[in-house]
């Protein structure tokens, strides 16, 4: 396995100017709460997506009590409860600060922190950057500049494996493999009453920029605080007002070595590390590209930044295990760890209460949500593995990675959503049901994902010719009420802006142009429209798509 992968591309469209903000940005947290169509909407946010079993109760009770008996597990890994009456808010708050879920009320919207789930857990695990998110969630909270981030600025800390690197991270740090140089000797910090933290090196990465900042591992949550204070000093000199790293404008963009400046003034060490260019492939979410691989250049002084190369050759692929794939991960110390996945993002209470009872009698009392819509216990025998995915897959959930629930997914849709078209979560698992998840293409199209964004769909001439290849297979057909509903899939082949087959990609469908929830990099589009669906491949190498509408609220991010 590699080092690190390059940072997603751009989401701003060729030609366009960024967004100026005059308002801040409208995404709900669990004390602001989204008025819906189904009721209010509140969002939990789980920086690296951890819970112990004590919080994971609570938010079952809130979901019974208050909600309307589901949770939904959103892309960052987060929990949102819907259906919530009007007057519950002071209710829900004292629940989740009863939970300890709520550290820092003014910053509760703030901690989108997204680590990669697994580190520490398979056999071939690299640092245990959660340890990281843990620190720097404490550093957030007891910051009175990070107050003035949006509820959309994204922390992604990557363990080395690639998983969460390319999900479009405005700061990001990817832990470097075991021998990498760190800019100076810094060893594991922990002292009397700290856990142990990772030594090493890590890769600090602002937004898209090619080039990195090496660090030592014990100075990365502190270096990641300040590139985000260096972000909101330039999003006031620009006067944008930008929420993200991306909508700074000409002039005025964030790049590692303007950080540079801002880690050396704090007395934080780093080296200047060239970009690489490599990507990974769709269907190999495990090889990521490297950067900056073991150099042993002399660490610099606080008042100059030195400059490495990219390294040219990688280094043996590392077997890690797939984060984003149901199953049963095999730890190096004979633990094992279950990781299923919530059919289209949502669970019932007496799902999550399940889950909550295989960690609190036979894990760790922990759980862990994932970016893909999941959750993973660790800490289990391999026996009670066993026994409990198969109780868990009878109740429900998604176990297998040859699923056909596998990589589906969709937006809250009708009745919960007023602007979507149609019920496209009925229209979703009718056409799984019928073995057909993604319907008849009317076109197929390119465009760029992306968490905040939705993309409007670059066409491409002419549309695929059936034929017998792709006649709709037999079975019963989706219903197409409310809504276009869905149309039989007729099997997209692989092509030169389809190089994938459908089935490796994601599929996600959505009621209307926003897309909220849709995945990042290469996934399949299903959009309603007032004539039927349309389905768009989408693919990061592709020219960027439109923003949404300044201030709309991504509601299931």
């Amino acid at each position: 396995m590699l080092a690190a992968m390059p940072p997603s591309p751009s989401t701003r469209p060729h030609g366009s100017e960024p967004p100026i903000r005059d308002r801040g940005d409208a995404c709900p947290g669990a004390l602001r709460l989204h008025s819906a169509a189904d009721g209010h909407l509140a969002r939990v946010r789980l920086p690296a997506g951890d819970l112990t079993v004590r919080q994971a109760e609570a938010l079952a009770d809130a979901a019974d009590r208050l909600g309307d008996g589901h949770l939904s597990l959103t892309s960052r890994g987060n929990a949102e409860l819907r259906g919530l009456p009007d007057d519950c808010g002071g209710r829900l708050a004292a629940l989740l600060r009863d939970a300890g879920l709520l550290p820092s009320e003014r910053h509760e919207r703030i901690r989108n922190i997204l680590a990669s789930p697994l580190a520490g857990l398979d056999r071939h695990t690299p640092s245990d950057v959660r340890l990281w998110a843990r620190e720097l969630d404490g550093l957030l909270c007891t910051s009175e500049s990070a107050t003035a981030l949006s509820g959309r600025f994204l922390f992604v800390l990557d363990d080395g494996r690639g998983d969460v690197a390319a999900l479009g991270g405005d700061v990001s740090l990817v832990a470097e493999p075991a021998g990498t140089e760190a800019p100076a000797d810094h060893g594991d910090r922990s002292g009397t009453g700290q856990p142990a933290r990772p030594g090493g090196s890590a890769l600090l990465r602002i937004g898209d920029d090619p080039a990195a900042l090496r660090i030592a591992g014990p100075d990365a949550p502190r270096a990641a605080l300040t590139a985000a204070e260096a972000f909101l000093s330039a999003a006031e000199a620009s006067g944008s007002g930008a929420w993200r790293v991306r909508e700074l404008p000409a002039g005025h963009g964030l790049t590692a070595r303007a950080v540079a400046e801002r880690l050396r003034g704090a007395g934080v060490e780093c080296v200047l590390v060239a970009g690489a260019t490599d990507v990974v492939g769709a269907a190999d979410v495990a090889a990521a590209a490297r950067v900056a691989g073991a150099g042993t250049e002399a660490a610099p002084s606080t008042k100059a930044v030195a400059e490495a190369p990219a390294a040219n050759e990688a280094s043996t692929p590392t077997p890690y295990a797939d984060s984003s794939a149901p199953g049963i991960i095999e730890g190096g110390d004979g633990a094992h760890a279950l990781s299923v996945l919530a059919p289209l993002g949502r669970l019932s209470v007496a799902q999550w209460r399940l889950l909550v009872a295989v960690a609190a009698a036979d894990g760790d009392g922990v759980l862990r949500l994932t970016p893909w819509r999941g959750i993973v216990i660790p800490g289990l025998s391999a026996d009670a593995a066993a026994a409990r995915l198969r109780e868990l897959a009878a109740a429900g959930l998604i176990t297998e990675p040859d699923s056909p629930w596998h990589r589906i997914g969709a937006c809250t849709g009708r009745p919960g959503c007023a602007k979507s078209l149609t019920d496209v979560r009925a229209d979703a698992t009718a056409a799984v049901t019928a073995g057909s998840p993604v319907p008849a293409p009317v076109s197929v199209s390119v465009s760029v994902s992306d968490p905040d964004t939705c993309p409007d769909p670059v066409h491409l001439p002419g549309k695929p010719e059936r034929g017998p290849e792709t006649e709709p297979e037999p079975g019963p057909k989706p219903n197409p009420e409310p809504g276009p509903g869905p149309k039989p899939q007729p099997g997209l082949e692989p092509g030169p802006d389809n190089s994938a087959p459908l089935h490796h990609l994601p599929v996600y469908w959505s009621g209307c142009e926003r897309r909220c929830g849709h995945p990042h990099g290469a996934w399949v589009d299903v959009l309603a429209t007032a004539d039927g669906y349309q389905v768009s491949v989408v693919r990061p190498k592709s020219p960027p798509a439109p923003a949404a509408p300044p201030g709309a609220p991504c509601l299931t991010s």
